[in-house]
């Protein structure tokens, strides 16, 4: 069955139905071939029979297309006990009409080869049980019981080729499982061949810890991603990560989100981290990563987001404790729901099921910030290639969801600016460094800024203190070109602190000498303006005689200024 998708090209394309399972819709860019029929192989104990079930179970709970499951290993009861326990409710959909199933009792002892084989039987079940709800979905499971008994090959694979003929004549999308053979995908070796769509479940186990994987090698009329996935099996069905075929096309925001710590955000520019962007914190133990981490996770509680904080190496109980000692109230954040703690420990499982864990609580919780500490404690679960493509993986599931991410990685050199035992410092926005310097016989932690991409940042090595109060970044003292920290920085204050005492000290004399000295100075221009006054007064008294004088000589009016003309 074919669709146009573009007219204008005059081309049929495939058409496909969405299965519900998540991830796996995405790498086969639509979900399975709509009409055809698609085998699903791999050995014992893998998912088969589940990844079969989910498809029919989601299409008729979420899309309304009714779907019919023939069993030739479990009864109705047995298959909906077992679906109970992932959350699918059998009785309610088959109350509904929108699920049938059917179980074929075929037992190998019981069977005498005799005669022609075919499977005309067969079709009249499934025929019925198809028109008995108006089915489009078919699940067969599993091909190995109903051919049992069979040993004539030739007619084993013409009946393999009628059967998927009759199922594509009738439109029905089918799933039939089939187990993995020697050398060879499916037992029989002609599945495969006679099927549009191969999907390889595989579970493997590597130092003891067990990884599930899937992988589509045949896909007629379409593209696919063609990697092995890592897929989960939890409370919520299966779960496929296609994180190996996501490219670099994130969108980013200039929106800025603060750290928790004020004197950090100052040295980040003044605003903090870019939303969505990745941070990481590495150094050595006792630094304080930790405590960097919870408080980059209270802060977005603070903004009412939600923040999923993944610990390895701590119970929550534990790290509220721990967070306690230094003001952190993370109890009440939980309690809020804006914080959510989960603890594992690393070997609890591969790296690929701690990936898929990780990738379904980011899909239930949906957090806008995540904080990973530490990552490097996921090196016991997988080789050094492993963990960095993981990693790689999981950066790429936060970028596409636009999530801030704060890592915290454990470095066992002095150096901390190496800091490549995790291998993702490369792939980070932006790096903090916490070291410990040890001298006078005491270890003082420091931070600094290595890089934050797109952002103006300090390169000042600040003192990084935690107590009572939380974490706090202390002012730079430098002596003789050495960042003085600890009972040096105090040490250096209080001579700083004794020198300005002398400086006050001998500050308030001079005061007191130039007071004296204006006193003295005072004293002087008040005894010149009283000789000023005295000359002025004197010159003053000295001309008014003089005017009379004049007056008596002249007899002048001094009403009207004009001499007189009497003549005595």
């Amino acid at each position: 069955m074919t669709t146009p998708v573009n007219p204008a090209d005059g081309v049929d394309r495939l058409i496909k139905v969405p299965t519900g399972i998540t991830g796996f819709d995405e790498i086969t860019e639509g979900g399975l071939p709509r009409g055809r029929t698609t085998v699903v192989c791999g050995r014992a104990g893998c998912g088969k029979s589940l990844f079969a079930a989910e498809f029919l179970l989601r299409g008729a709970r979420d899309m309304g297309e009714p779907g019919v499951l023939i069993s030739f290993e479990e009864t109705p009861e047995e298959i909906a006990v077992n679906l109970a326990s992932l959350g699918h409710d059998v009785q309610s959909l088959t109350a509904q009409g929108l699920l049938r199933t059917d179980f074929i009792r075929v037992e190998r002892s019981e069977i005498l080869e005799s005669g022609p084989y075919d499977l005309e039987g067969l079709f009249v079940r499934i025929g019925l049980a198809v028109d008995a709800i108006g089915a489009t979905r078919v699940v067969l499971d599993t091909l190995e019981a109903l051919f049992a008994g069979l040993s004539d090959s030739a007619i084993l694979r013409g009946e393999l080729r009628r059967l998927f003929r009759w199922l594509k004549d009738r439109g029905l999308t089918a799933v039939v499982t089939a187990e993995s053979g020697e050398g060879r995908l499916t037992r029989h070796g002609i599945e495969e061949y006679v099927s549009d769509c191969v999907l390889v479940l595989d579970h493997q186990t590597v130092d003891r810890i067990a990884t599930r994987r899937l992988q589509v090698v045949k896909y007629r009329g379409t593209g696919h991603g063609t990697n092995s996935y890592p897929f989960t099996i939890d409370d919520d069905g299966i779960r496929v990560v296609p994180t190996t075929s996501m490219g670099l096309e994130h969108a980013v925001t200039d929106e800025r989100v603060s750290t928790g710590v004020p004197a950090l955000d100052t040295l980040l520019g003044g605003a903090g981290v870019h939303r969505g962007s990745t941070v990481l914190v590495s150094g050595q133990a006792g630094t304080g990563k930790s405590s960097l981490g919870m408080s980059f996770a209270l802060a977005a509680a603070d903004r009412g987001e939600r923040c999923l904080y993944l610990a390895f190496e701590e119970s929550p109980d534990q790290i509220m404790r721990n967070m306690r000692s230094l003001g952190m109230d993370v109890r009440a954040a939980r309690e809020s729901g804006h914080l959510i703690i989960q603890s594992a420990r690393p070997t609890s499982a591969g790296l690929e099921n701690h990936l898929g864990h990780v990738v379904a609580l980011i899909e239930r919780h949906a957090p806008s910030t995540v904080v990973l500490d530490p990552l490097t404690s996921l090196e016991v679960a997988g080789s050094a290639g492993d963990v960095r493509m993981t990693l790689m993986r999981l950066l790429d599931v936060l970028k596409s969801r636009g999530i801030t991410t704060l890592m915290t990685s454990l470095v066992s050199g002095v150096d901390a600016e190496d800091g490549q035992e995790s291998g993702v410092s490369s792939l980070v926005d932006t790096w903090l460094l916490l070291r410990n310097l040890e001298e006078q016989g005491e270890r003082n932690r420091t931070l600094y800024v290595l890089k934050s991409r797109g952002t103006a940042h300090s390169n000042q090595i600040r003192e990084f203190v935690l107590s009572d109060d939380g974490i706090s970044l202390l002012p730079v003292q430098v002596i003789d070109n050495r960042v003085m920290t600890g009972s040096a920085r105090l040490a250096a204050q209080a001579a700083a602190a004794a020198d300005l005492e002398v400086m006050q000290v001998e500050r308030d004399l001079a005061d007191q000498a130039i007071a004296a000295r204006r006193a003295v100075v005072d004293a002087r221009i008040r005894a010149l303006e009283t000789e000023l006054q005295v000359e002025t007064d004197r010159v003053r008294r000295e001309l008014q005689r003089r005017e009379l004088e004049l007056a008596k000589q002249h007899r002048v009016d001094v009403r009207h200024g004009q001499p007189s003309t009497e003549v005595s």
